[in-house]
């Protein structure tokens, strides 16, 4: 069967079925990721509110953590179409789900303990950075409070994971917004001890973060455990019982995934660095256009998460057509999304800006300029970004993530990195050369993540072999 006919087989009904069910699971998905962010934003406002010396070691030292933060749930997150093909290939076979599940908070576990002893160099790894030596001291003094919090958010990551790939996202939206107003009250008692608590400055807000995060992680098992229908999987039981294949797979296909994760996110915390190079107005206008996009960029990151959980069940369900209509329905939709919010950011972009600062004041007239000629590239960036976004999603339905990480390096270091450095320093384009190799590096990697979308069937993705497999079931399974 070729890939036409794969999508041509599908009904206009089946479409439509496929449409409402990826919104209602994206959906959540895409508020759980901004509740989330949100938390981060608090962390930093707080902090902003001791002066910029505790805010600058705070950024420090948080960038140096989400470093190997963003890796590590990128290795976690390889549960999601893990369970997603266990609940489709048999939606009654709880033990092979708790399997995933057990072992996934294992790998937490195994990325934790060496990450907490690289953290806790963090004076030492930022003043061989060229740090100065008090901010570098300060950064540590937060990180040797904040480290602890990488444990505890994987394992809500996994949980995070079992429960989308179950099309239950409401309580992972639930408790993120109650851990959100958590991390505003300890944050608040903490850092500047209030209600009779120590005034603990930058370590309170570490301590916050960590506490959050078990928040975070204890909050959904309790939610698991009190559901009646979740409650059946006995998440934690034989919890020491290794399944060893099982292990290996997660870091098989989460390894690429955190590299891949890896690779974007450094990409962008090196645009930062080149636009401090250029100069303050534009490190300035680059931090406005890069909030607002990354603002957007929840929508397709929460689509893509979606994409992934409903391919992996048609895959799992060995359903061809259910593969193309899952993976096709959250494309459409993540880029009808970011075209339009493409169009507002060319149409509107003083509005934009103007949420930020003032854009009638002559102080700002530079700052604005910018800004507004770099929201014009992101709008073009937005269409791109989203299309990476899903496509990786829609790949990791399907287990593929190796060759994806692959594309990640090349789009993102091989093309995007240096073609953004030679047109803003050689070319003299200024920041907006930076922006143009942001979005040609997004560019190449969203058409060979298509490319290879569409080229599935050829390349075996979804070969399914000799091995048969029962229907694919939308409901979580009645029984243990």
């Amino acid at each position: 069967m070729t890939q036409n006919d794969t999508v041509r087989n599908a009904t206009p009904g089946a479409w439509a079925k496929e449409w409402r069910a990826t919104l209602a699971l994206a959906w959540p998905l895409v508020l759980t990721n901004l509740a989330q962010t949100a938390m981060g934003t608090t962390d930093v406002i707080m902090l902003g509110w001791l002066g910029p010396e505790a805010l600058a070691a705070a950024a420090l030292g948080f960038n140096l953590y989400f470093a190997v933060l963003i890796f590590a749930i990128g290795v976690v997150t390889a549960t999601a179409p893990m369970i997603a093909h266990d609940v489709g290939r048999r939606s009654y076979d709880v033990r092979q789900v708790r399997r995933t599940v057990r072992q996934g908070l294992w790998v937490s576990g195994v990325i934790a303990v060496p990450t907490w002893l690289l953290l806790w160099q963090g004076e030492t790894i930022l003043l061989a950075m060229g740090q100065k030596p008090e901010l570098a001291q300060a950064a540590a003094t937060y990180l040797h409070a904040l480290q602890w919090a990488l444990l505890p958010f994987c394992g809500y990551v996994v949980l995070r994971s079992f429960l989308s790939a179950l099309q239950r996202p409401m309580w992972a939206l639930t408790v993120s917004i109650a851990a959100n107003l958590f991390n505003v009250l300890a944050n608040w008692c903490l850092i500047f001890g209030n209600l009779g608590f120590p005034a603990l400055g930058l370590t309170g807000a570490g301590v916050a973060t960590t506490a959050s995060s078990l928040f975070l992680f204890g909050g959904l098992a309790v939610a698991i455990q009190l559901d009646r229908r979740l409650k059946r999987y006995a998440l934690f039981g034989r919890f020491w019982r290794p399944d060893w294949s099982r292990f290996v797979q997660i870091w098989r296909i989460g390894l690429p995934i955190g590299a891949t994760f890896a690779f974007e996110t450094t990409i962008f915390n090196a645009a930062v660095f080149l636009m401090g190079l250029i100069g303050t107005a534009s490190l300035a206008a680059h931090s406005i256009a890069i909030q607002i996009a990354s603002l957007t960029f929840m929508v397709p990151l929460g689509i893509g998460q979606a994409a992934t959980v409903r391919v992996g069940r048609a895959f799992g369900a060995q359903d061809r057509t259910g593969v193309a209509v899952a993976g096709w329905t959250g494309f459409v939709m993540a880029i009808a999304f970011m075209a339009t919010m493409a169009f507002f950011m060319l149409l509107t972009p003083r509005l934009l800006v103007s949420a930020f600062l003032d854009v009638d004041a002559p102080a700002n007239a530079e700052v604005v300029a910018l800004a507004v000629t770099f929201l014009a590239f992101a709008g073009l960036f937005q269409v791109f970004d989203g299309a990476q976004a899903v496509g990786s999603g829609m790949l990791r339905g399907l287990n593929d993530t190796r060759v994806p990480m692959i594309y990640a390096a090349i789009g993102y270091w091989g093309v995007g990195l240096p073609l953004g450095t030679a047109l803003a320093f050689r070319a003299g384009l200024g920041g907006a050369g930076i922006w143009i190799g942001l979005a040609s590096g997004l560019a190449v990697v969203a058409v060979l993540m298509l490319v290879r979308w569409a080229r599935r069937e050829r390349l075996g993705l979804v070969d399914f072999g000799a091995d048969r497999r029962e229907p694919l079931a939308e409901c979580v399974p009645g029984s243990a």
